[in-house]
């Protein structure tokens, strides 16, 4: 997994106002030792962690907010920078190409535009606006990738799925699968291709909450896309649906670790084959949760975790009481992990 690090000469005013509560390191300058302090960013998750103590800082969508620049003159490389614009992307319905005039009327010089032709440069920057919606496809590409925009602050989907998610979406719309279906529904289904390829853990539930599809739809356009585009999508990481149902279910460190351990022998033995990883990891769980009330652990976490039933971890994996008992005793059975 690849980490970038944001030290203090690359730092934004964005950053030099996060302290890091744990460590009390401040990413805008030194710390009381001297030392300087660096964030470290993960481009997948989308999350920021300190790099002194490892405290997870916040998860929000990791992007490079500082200006890109690019000089021309080699005497005046210093002074002389001239700002490229943003970068192309796919998930822009021209791909950041087109051009646009201003509304200053002055030349690239910094003069004012003559009179004489101030009515011609009107003309030209409506006609330069038209044309970059000319066709339906071009309009349907804009309203789709606005959405997706929208989406991707709502879920907070980092910026490689995204990519993924319009490349996917332009196949469909190339081949006219989108003609006749609803557009929220197709780039549903496209985000959690997207998700399943890229590894981010997004459910199908949580994709459709997210984008207030409805499961059903979602999953009729999810296997057209599938069949259509001839997509091969990997199974969800295990030991992120574990990490996932644990986390909301906010339990203790130690169960979480045993659960870990208990779907790395399931995994070793092929006992996972053909399941549903968050029931899956709902079962591993609840077992590892239940031997850690029957065994010797803290009483503190006796205290904190003592409320807990099948209902409660079928709810947070998103499945149903019946699928948790068989998945569980289904492991049992496969991995002789006897009461």
């Amino acid at each position: 997994m690849y980490m970038s690090k944001i030290s203090k000469q690359g730092t934004i005013s964005e950053y030099s106002r996060i302290v890091c509560p744990n460590c009390n390191a401040n990413f805008g300058g030194s710390n009381k030792n001297g030392n300087k302090s660096n964030m470290i960013t993960d481009p997948e998750s989308g999350e920021h962690i300190c790099g002194n103590c490892g405290l997870v800082l916040s998860i929000e969508e990791v992007q490079e907010t500082r200006p890109e620049w690019r000089h021309f003159d080699l005497e005046h490389k210093n002074n002389n920078r001239i700002r490229i614009g943003m970068p192309t992307s796919l998930a822009r319905h021209d791909m950041g190409l087109s051009t646009i005039i201003g509304r200053t009327d002055r030349d690239y010089t910094g003069n004012r535009i003559a009179t004489s032709i101030k009515p011609t440069i009107d003309r030209l920057r409506i006609l330069d606006y038209r044309t970059q919606l000319y066709s339906s496809t071009d309009r349907s590409l804009k309203t789709a990738f606005a959405e997706l925009d929208t989406l991707k602050d709502k879920l907070a989907l980092p910026d490689s799925v995204i990519e993924k998610t319009a490349y996917i979406y332009r196949k469909a719309q190339s081949r006219g699968m989108v003609r006749g279906r609803t557009v929220s529904a197709m780039l549903a289904a496209a985000i959690y291709i997207a998700c399943r390829e890229i590894g981010v853990g997004k459910t199908l539930k949580d994709i459709a909450r997210g984008t207030n599809v409805k499961p059903k739809s979602l999953s009729h356009s999810y296997r057209m896309l599938l069949t259509e585009l001839d997509i091969k999508t990997p199974m969800l990481d295990p030991m992120r649906c574990v990490v996932k149902v644990a986390n909301k279910m906010h339990l203790h460190e130690r169960i979480t670790r045993q659960g870990m351990d208990i779907m790395h022998t399931a995994i070793r033995k092929e006992a996972s084959a053909g399941k549903n990883p968050m029931g899956l990891a709902a079962a591993v769980l609840y077992i590892s949760y239940q031997h850690s009330i029957k065994g010797s652990i803290d009483k503190k976490v006796n205290e904190v975790d003592n409320n807990r039933n099948q209902t409660s971890f079928a709810q947070a994996a998103g499945i149903t009481d019946v699928t948790l008992r068989n998945s569980v005793k289904g492991l049992k059975n496969q991995l002789l992990l006897l009461n």
